[in-house]
């Protein structure tokens, strides 16, 4: 059985980070937020996390799932690594909520296509794709959980 609350996906390209959230029931995943990566050295808290745990309070999320980059043959590549350490800061910022990994094999890919059908392209597709490769990350998670169940 999946415990009802929110969720969020998350996105996470070298320019830009992507928000989608789902509904308390997880049948539903919809755009929430692009958020500019904050790739500085500080010591501060990068300010892409500091919203992303600014949404998951304003939500009251349960979990965050982050895609992790997989290529077509099942395997993590130089990507997921930098995801990976991505995550790792991430999760202490968002403590307790945990963060949790999907395979976004070709999330970006089905985003694109699927802006493009409906005719956004340019600067228009470039300020929405990551929130819509979220959405298709937290989606796949949702139905893939309501599988297991």
């Amino acid at each position: 059985m999946v415990i009802r609350g929110v969720r969020l996906g998350v996105d996470v390209g070298s320019v830009r980070v992507g928000v989608a959230s789902s509904d308390p029931d997880g049948i539903l995943a919809t755009p929430l937020a692009t958020v500019s990566r904050d790739v500085t050295q500080s010591s501060d808290i990068p300010s892409d996390m500091a919203e992303i745990a600014r949404l998951v309070r304003e939500y009251e999320a349960i979990e965050v799932v982050v895609g992790l980059p997989i290529n077509l043959a099942g395997k993590e590549g130089p990507a997921a690594a930098s995801i990976r350490q991505y995550v790792e800061i991430l999760k202490a910022v968002v403590d307790p909520v945990p963060v949790l990994f999907a395979d976004e094999r070709l999330s970006t890919v089905i985003a694109t296509r699927r802006l493009s059908d409906r005719g956004v392209r340019g600067k228009r597709q470039r300020a929405v794709v990551d929130q819509v490769a979220a959405v298709e990350i937290l989606q796949s998670w949702l139905d893939a959980q309501r599988r297991r169940s």
